[in-house]
């Protein structure tokens, strides 16, 4: 096989239908659109979930509950992942976003209990549950709420 002998695979590239493009093409004239109504006309069409002038389903079921503006949304980190930091480290929100553990600290950083400390750590973070810092403080650390 040579270079100039390479082709895609049959079935593989699919040319594209070039509407408007002559009576010969199949799809001149109208396009493919048909003859008026909203979908022919530019910008036409309805929007997603629009069912003929009906009541649509979204509007008809009732609405629940509310959206806190003042909630607090902690980035969650559990005792398993601190394993990976050497003996001694001081575990801040700030070496925690550099190493990638967590992507983005949004109001704070959370430690949760889920898992087995191994280390002896320093951890400061905003809040702790009350099996995370147990656990850090049983295996010889501190746990500093900043």
């Amino acid at each position: 096989m040579k270079l100039h002998e390479l082709k895609p695979a049959e079935g593989s590239r699919k040319t594209r239908n070039r509407v408007g493009r002559g009576i010969g093409s199949g799809n001149g004239k109208t396009a493919g659109k048909g003859h008026k109504g909203q979908n022919a006309r530019s910008g036409g069409g309805v929007r997603p979930g629009f069912e003929g002038g009906q009541t649509p389903l979204f509007q008809r079921l009732p609405k629940r509950g509310f959206t806190n503006i003042n909630r607090k949304d902690f980035a969650i980190v559990n005792l398993e992942t601190l394993n990976r930091f050497e003996d001694g480290t001081e575990v801040t929100p700030e070496l925690l976003l550099e190493t990638g553990t967590v992507s983005n600290v949004k109001s704070g950083v959370k430690i949760l209990g889920n898992g087995q400390l191994e280390k002896k750590l320093t951890v400061k973070a905003n809040k702790f549950s009350a099996s995370a810092k147990e656990a850090i403080e049983s295996a010889g650390g501190t746990a500093e709420v900043i």
